[in-house]
């Protein structure tokens, strides 16, 4: 196999691979520039992935099964948002440690979604999911049609988005307040900014992102529902956000960074490459681990009151 063929296999998977990844770490960029740390974004994706897949698995069989995947992914932004909620009230109105606050809410949702889909499901099970759209045009350019142009709706959805929620940050009104909140709260504040208000909003965008994050794997990559369907991309995505430097642009890269190396350990399996298989699988994974590693000058440059509980009546 020539070496471009190759190149072109591995940038092939890793496009769809970096959605969920990008999803959820938008959404997350939203929650720490409030201000706040969400390691629950793992638990809101299991969720988000339940409900993505059980809707249009419970309505195949009725006159709504056309309608199943758009309803399974407004199923799983409307329990994102919620769970957003639910972290908002611990963390923003009572002020509980958002680090073991996020690491409850991810075993609650892996956990409930787990649960939930035993009880009504019970076994590995398929959905039709969404199929791939293949631009008119664009698809058939050379090499680059089949890695940008040939993928399902909420890829390219993903890809916009990117552009979307910059400009959502940098040029609105509310971006500039999330910004505030999470830089100088109490400046924000103090120019009648509702601190607690701007931090509840910001974690209801971010969770019904990252439950959108979930469904994408559970309707677009894998069309099923298991366990470890996430398999911990929601501290990964955590991590983008931090490598990203809090940008969308610089997210984008670091989720398309990531998935270069998971679809390349799965791209040398498949090639028949004489490499140990356990070296393989942790690849990607390390890459998280050294991303951190660098990104450590970078925390200067992100929300400087980012984990802090706001409290009005603290002058010091």
């Amino acid at each position: 196999m020539s070496a471009g063929l190759m190149l072109y296999n591995v940038l092939c998977l890793a496009v769809p691979f970096s959605v969920a990844l990008l999803l959820a770490a938008l959404g997350e960029n939203f929650n720490q520039r409030a201000g706040v740390f969400n390691l629950g974004c793992d638990g809101i994706m299991c969720m988000g992935a339940f409900l993505g897949f059980m809707v249009p698995f419970t309505l195949k069989a009725s006159p709504w099964a056309a309608y199943g995947n758009v309803l399974g992914l407004g199923a799983a932004m409307a329990v994102g948002a919620a769970m957003g909620v639910v972290f908002a009230l611990v963390t923003v109105t009572f002020r509980a440690s958002q680090g073991i606050a996020g690491i409850g809410l991810q075993m609650l949702g892996w956990g409930l979604a787990g649960t939930l889909f035993r009880h009504f499901v019970g076994g590995v099970t398929g959905v039709e999911g969404m199929a791939a759209i293949a631009i008119p045009g664009l698809s058939k350019i050379p090499f680059l049609g089949g890695v940008l142009f040939n993928h399902n709706a909420l890829t390219y959805t993903a890809l916009l988005l990117v552009p979307a929620c910059w400009f959502l940050l940098y040029k609105t009104p509310w971006g500039l307040k999330v910004r505030a909140v999470g830089t100088h709260p109490r400046a924000a504040d103090t120019m009648g900014i509702h601190v607690d208000l701007i931090r509840y909003q910001a974690l209801m965008l971010g969770g019904a992102m990252a439950g959108l994050a979930g469904a994408y794997l559970s309707l677009c990559q894998a069309k099923m529902f298991s366990d470890d369907l996430v398999a911990g991309r929601g501290f990964i995505a955590v991590a983008l956000v931090y490598f990203g430097r809090w940008s969308p642009l610089g997210i984008l890269g670091g989720a398309l960074l990531f998935s270069i190396a998971q679809s390349f350990q799965l791209s040398m399996q498949v090639w028949g490459i004489k490499f140990p298989y356990e070296f393989a699988v942790m690849l990607p994974y390390v890459l998280v681990i050294v991303v951190l590693a660098l990104a450590r000058k970078a925390r200067q440059l992100g929300p400087t009151d980012l984990g802090k509980p706001y409290n009005r009546e603290m002058r010091f």
